[in-house]
């Protein structure tokens, strides 16, 4: 055998699935770190080969914020997550708004009407009880805001200095409309990409409260509920809602991660345009200062959509008519060149690739 090339013998018996009939793939690294939870590279990495590999399925090979499942003859949407940002409280926001808020996103994501959620609580002994209250108190508003309810959950409690205050998982069910079929392979040469608004606050917040960074604008999450907003868009869609490709919302990794995404499950290439992506100047700067890109940074009340042309200028106008996307823009589109790959034409007129970060950029951010 020769150096840096492994036997395949030993590499199909080390793989060998719970049936010893399916070779699995190789997870090389010993030890999880950090960037295996940014949403980036090594998250791909992890998910396929650790998890997808061992419980594949037409439904989980998706690899979509929902799984639809038809059941009786009605289409659900189910999803669940986990949510272990630090500080727990910052502004625009805190862990349970955002564990609520997270959820019900992920269902809308899929055209889905977000209906119940479930929630299990990892606390750490020693949590202030008037912290938790706070938490719980802002998941309930959260929850009746986005109209939806929590009716099942669990609780443990983890030794002092084994858990960071609270870690909270909630799960998610709803009922996905009559003819309402998005999907990350169902992007076509020719569609619109659309965002609802600003990119980056969220991430920023974060990281300047949890490194005591002062800019001189304000900062504040974009945590919000977007059910309403894609109520407003496919409304605008009418009878043609199968024009709806796919829908996420570029929480770990940004914009950039969920396109690249796109690109590669649909096979198709995409041409973005830098001054069409609204970022504000508080969160340019703190990405210039810090040296980060805000297409990576993380969002929590923002939604990226791959529509057909022809209902690409009625969906951005109901989007624009609704609060949370008032700032909404057509930022690019898809095309059949490069397939699997996300370009921007560049401010200076040059093009360059948006490519998928292989690890962390801001660690704990959601």
């Amino acid at each position: 055998m020769s150096a840096g090339k492994v036997d395949e013998r030993e590499e199909t018996e080390a793989g060998l699935g719970a049936f010893g009939s399916c070779p699995l793939p190789i997870f090389e690294h010993p030890q999880i770190v950090l960037g295996h939870g940014s949403g980036g590279k090594l998250s791909a990495e992890l998910i396929e080969k650790v998890f997808v590999s061992r419980f594949r399925n037409s439904t989980l090979e998706k690899m979509d914020d929902q799984a639809v499942l038809e059941i009786g003859g009605t289409r659900v949407a189910f999803t669940t997550d986990s949510f272990v940002v630090t500080p727990i409280f910052f502004p625009g926001g805190d862990i349970g708004s955002l564990a609520v808020n997270g959820t019900v996103n992920d269902l809308a994501m899929g055209g889905a009407k977000p209906l119940y959620l479930s929630a299990a609580f990892i606390l750490e002994e020693g949590l202030p009880a008037t912290e938790l209250e706070r938490v719980v108190d802002s998941m309930a508003a959260a929850a009746q805001s986005a109209g939806v309810q929590l009716v099942t959950g669990d609780t443990k409690v983890v030794n002092r200095g084994k858990g960071d205050k609270v870690f909270i998982t909630t799960t998610g069910i709803g009922v996905v409309p009559t003819g309402v079929r998005m999907s990350a392979d169902r992007a076509r040469p020719g569609d619109k990409i659309l965002l609802s608004g600003f990119i980056g606050d969220h991430g920023i917040t974060i990281l300047s409260q949890r490194e005591g960074l002062e800019f001189e604008s304000a900062l504040e999450s974009d945590c919000a509920a977007l059910n309403g907003l894609v109520d407003a868009m496919l409304e605008a869609a009418g009878g043609e809602v199968e024009g709806f490709r796919v829908m996420r919302d570029p929480t770990r990794g940004g914009v950039a991660t969920v396109l690249n995404e796109i690109a590669g499950r649909s096979r198709v290439g995409m041409v973005l345009k830098e001054s069409a992506i609204p970022v504000r100047d508080s969160v340019r700067g703190a990405c210039e200062l810090l040296g980060l890109d805000p297409l990576y940074v993380a969002n929590e009340g923002k939604l990226v959509a791959v529509v057909a042309p022809e209902i690409a200028d009625r969906v951005l106008g109901a989007m624009r008519k609704h609060p949370l996307g008032a700032e909404s823009r057509a930022i690019g589109e898809v095309v059949e060149q490069h397939p699997g790959m996300v370009l921007m034409k560049t401010g200076v007129g040059g093009t360059r690739v948006v490519d998928v970060l292989f690890g962390e950029q801001l660690p704990r951010i959601c």
